[in-house]
């Protein structure tokens, strides 16, 4: 809790659409006051709009992951301002795809810039104050394309993803005696601007297809991961730290 607010502070980076969003929205309607961050402002705009049209709290701040200046001092102003930072949801990420040949080391480092690093360029200066109230949540996101998957004209992504589960593991056993859990979700096909994008995924016809060998019949929706990163950073999950949670519909045990 703050000094000037009662109500906890959850950061949600790339929080202006899909699964951000709706984790925004999630946090919400649980009570928390919600940092919506993004490199998209008028979409982190309207997001808080819509939560404190909902009767939550919120507020926006333009960043990109790309940028430890930015990332630190974003991070020292909501300590500052709140004393510390009750939760972080790392889930900023993009998802390009590009052929072997064309998989330049540019391209290579900006996804992994982005996707993995851009994950701890927020979270190493959150921890200080985290560690001096002895209590905090992280979530990460992943994908079932970094644990049990390889994604062809993704190799980028997929190794990524695969550092993401590492992070997560390696954090939660160093911060455990901190008070600081740490866990990730790795998201099956979701509905979200990515999975629907022709050129870098699916699109909605393959989305749509994609369903059909899920076993519970359908693709996912953004909410729903939503609700599995709230219950991660509340106290039902008080004993649970290093765990990568897939959450597919059934997708990779129903796989024959």
């Amino acid at each position: 809790m703050s000094a000037t607010t009662s109500k906890p502070i959850v950061l949600i980076t790339g929080g202006g659409i899909g699964i951000g969003r709706s984790t925004g929205h999630a946090f919400g309607k649980a009570g928390y006051h919600v940092v919506v961050t993004d490199v998209l402002e008028r979409e982190g705009k309207a997001v808080v709009g819509e939560i404190e049209t909902a009767g939550g709290s919120a507020e926006f701040h333009l960043l990109n992951v790309r940028s430890t200046p930015e990332s630190d001092a974003l991070v020292a102003s909501l300590t500052e301002r709140f004393g510390a930072i009750d939760c972080i949801v790392a889930n900023a990420g993009i998802a390009h795809k590009v052929p072997l040949p064309e998989l330049t080391d540019e391209k290579w480092d900006e996804t992994f810039d982005i996707d993995l690093k851009g994950m701890i360029r927020v979270i190493r200066p959150a921890l200080p104050a985290m560690k001096a109230r002895g209590t905090g949540a992280i979530v990460c996101i992943s994908s079932i394309m970094g644990i049990a998957y390889g994604w062809d004209e993704h190799v980028h992504y997929s190794s990524a993803k695969a550092g993401v589960v590492g992070l997560i593991r390696g954090l939660a056993v160093e911060l455990a005696k901190s008070g600081i859990r740490v866990n990730g979700i790795a998201p099956g096909y979701i509905r979200t601007a990515q999975l629907l994008s022709e050129k870098h995924s699916l699109g909605p016809a393959g989305a749509e297809k994609a369903g059909e060998f899920i076993p519970m019949g359908r693709i996912g929706e953004p909410d729903e991961i939503a609700d599995v990163v709230l219950f991660l950073a509340s106290s039902a999950a008080r004993y649970m730290t290093g765990q990568t949670v897939v959450v597919d519909g059934g997708l990779l045990v129903g796989r024959y």
